[in-house]
């Protein structure tokens, strides 16, 4: 299976500057820990199940604030002093930073873009790792997805299909065969779909073999966030547009491509704010997915069975802690968490 609980070597995850050569540095100041915000929210149960995976007790903490908008939360374990930590982005803040187990947070990267931002969002949204423990990221302004190896040297993984630049990559997830899926909305574009800078047609739904051949397998009208079933047998991707606030659900074949897509669940109805956006799926086939108002928690044939609700509307998740039972939330202009009982697929 896909691995999340990763070690990554102090060097690399020690403060990061990013510098003209495009390697990595080390840089010295820590900012002091802080405290979390106990009640930082409030918890919808629906459905009897849902006590089985968010336990009574529970209670949502703020753990960080004063980002422009956070996005694409990872947790990674690594060797050092601070133990285990959250990699995330600032979008607008054109920054990855580290919330550390000790409650510090840290400049990773920064800038992740050095071009002209006007009126676009240019930072990293999605992060993850592959098997060897590198950090992937998507950028919307580079328009790629990019790596930092071991030594700190950062390098572009993608960046256009058939010789045409890709929009801006999203959100992605690797799949145990070393491919990687990815979404390709045109969010890092001043006028989107109608910008001139546009290439590619289409907002796809891409997968990159571990051979680097890159195929579009599907597309949506704003692609986002992705996630694996536990057995890898199905895709699930939402789509971030409010005249169709979905999650798709697609079959995976023995070569990796994607069929029978279909809408898994519709909340296009719903009256509160917010579009789906990040995901994942628990290693029960649970789909946790931020949309309209807070985290939706669905079955895996999609029955609603509650939500988990910041005071911030979370854009995106991930699974992570000593026992991979926390649930981190990136919410605007915070960092969140919440004491879960199952973990991500991906552990």
């Amino acid at each position: 299976m896909r691995h999340c609980r990763v070690l990554i070597s102090s060097m690399v995850m020690s403060v990061m500057v990013a510098c003209g050569s495009g390697t990595v540095e080390e840089a010295s100041v820590m900012p002091e820990a802080s405290e979390p915000v106990i009640g930082a929210g409030s918890i919808l149960r629906i459905d009897p199940m849902f006590d089985e995976l968010v336990p009574g007790d529970a209670v949502i903490e703020q753990l960080a604030e004063g980002f422009g908008f956070t996005e694409g939360p990872h947790w990674i374990e690594y060797h050092g002093l601070y133990g285990g930590a959250v990699l995330f982005s600032d979008i607008p803040g054109n920054t990855i930073f580290r919330w550390s187990s000790d409650g510090t947070v840290t400049p990773v990267l920064t800038p992740v873009f050095e071009g002209d931002r006007e009126g676009v969002m240019a930072g990293s949204n999605g992060i993850t790792t592959d098997v060897e423990g590198r950090v992937h990221f998507t950028e919307h302004g580079n328009r790629q997805i990019s790596r930092i190896d071991a030594d700190g040297v950062r390098s572009v993984v993608v960046d256009n299909h058939e010789g045409k630049r890709l929009n801006s990559p999203n959100d992605l997830v690797f799949h145990s065969d070393g491919s990687l899926y990815f979404t390709d909305p045109p969010y890092g574009l001043a006028e989107q779909d109608d910008d001139p800078a546009k290439e590619i047609a289409v907002n796809g739904i891409y997968r990159l073999g571990s051979d680097g051949d890159l195929a579009l397998l599907a597309n949506l009208t704003r692609p986002n966030g992705i996630g694996l079933s536990p057995d890898e047998s199905r895709l699930y991707v939402a789509n971030s547009d409010n005249a169709s606030r979905i999650w798709m659900v697609y079959e995976i074949t023995v070569d990796g491509t994607l069929e029978n897509g279909r809408v898994f669940a519709d909340v296009t109805d719903d009256e509160a704010q917010g579009v789906p956006d990040g995901l994942k799926v628990d290693a029960r086939g649970n789909i946790w997915a931020t949309g309209p108002g807070g985290v939706w928690i669905f079955s895996p044939e999609g029955r609603h069975l509650g939500s988990i609700q910041p005071d911030e509307r979370p854009a995106n998740l991930t699974f992570g802690g000593p026992d991979g039972t926390t649930l981190f939330m990136t919410a605007q202009t915070g960092l969140y968490r919440v004491q879960v009982s199952v973990g991500w697929a991906g552990r």
